[in-house]
């Protein structure tokens, strides 16, 4: 006797192993990095940022996609970047990162399964190490949240009373102080239900929506991976050249 047929699905892996899918959040104009380009397309040694960013991350990672949240406008990417393999482009982008992120969760909905990791990146960070890459996907391998690149605050901090010129207030104590970095890596389950809360777009990055929905006891919070003072982020043009000696320092500037 036939047996009845299974109805098809687009996705069905209930029984496969866990994916890592890279989110590199790219829809700012650069506002304060200024230039004829938006940051995430100038030049680093012949290469965007956007690139260099894609780039570190395949070369230290066994990433099953990419993903490169745009402007809905977005018309340089095409011609500056161009189709890469396993690289897939989305016009989603918001008008803040949170915002980006979460409307690429939402457009992932029918890719990803709840237990899949998704690492979140800036475009503007090219020189994160692949030791640090390899870190971070290691130690949170069997992890049911994730966790974040960041490194313990060296320097002495001091509040300021806001005026033009600023005055001190008072010096903050910097014990158990981490500066946060990215990536920033997350189950996509966990990651989708912290976007979806209610003043998560006002989150500044991923770790911050997470730790609100911790706090919850929905889930635990993110854990703390050590990162590296390499891990730079590109915010202002003379940031570039920075960016550059770490490139050729590491053997990646070409």
């Amino acid at each position: 006797m036939a047996m009845p047929a299974t109805p098809a699905r687009v996705f069905d892996r209930r029984s496969a192993p866990a994916r890592l899918l890279a989110l590199i959040p790219a829809a700012g104009g650069g506002s304060r990095f200024g230039g004829a380009l938006p940051k995430q397309y100038a030049d680093l040694g012949g290469r965007p940022l956007l690139v260099r960013a894609i780039e570190r991350l395949n070369a230290a990672l066994a990433l099953d996609a990419s993903i490169i949240a745009l402007a809905p406008d977005d018309a340089l990417y095409d011609r500056v970047v161009g189709a890469r393999a396993n690289v897939d482009a989305l016009r989603c982008g918001g008008a803040s990162r949170a915002e980006t992120v979460a409307n690429a969760l939402a457009a992932l909905a029918s890719r990803c399964r709840d237990d899949d990791w998704v690492l979140v990146h800036d475009a503007a960070r090219p020189c994160v190490p692949v030791d640090a890459l390899q870190r971070l996907a290691a130690e949170l391998a069997d992890d049911a949240v994730g966790g974040l690149l960041a490194i313990p605050v060296a320097d002495t901090l001091k509040r300021e009373d806001r005026a033009t010129p600023a005055r001190v207030l008072g010096t903050v104590d910097r014990a158990g102080l981490w500066q946060a970095q990215t990536p920033q890596m997350f189950r996509y389950g966990v990651l989708r239900a912290a976007f979806a809360r209610p003043g998560a777009l006002d989150a500044t990055d991923e770790a911050q929506a997470i730790e609100a929905l911790a706090a919850t006891g929905a889930c635990a919070s993110p854990w703390l991976v050590a990162g590296s003072t390499l891990n730079i982020k590109v915010t202002y043009p003379g940031d570039l050249a920075l960016a550059a000696a770490i490139l050729a320092a590491q053997g990646a500037a070409t």
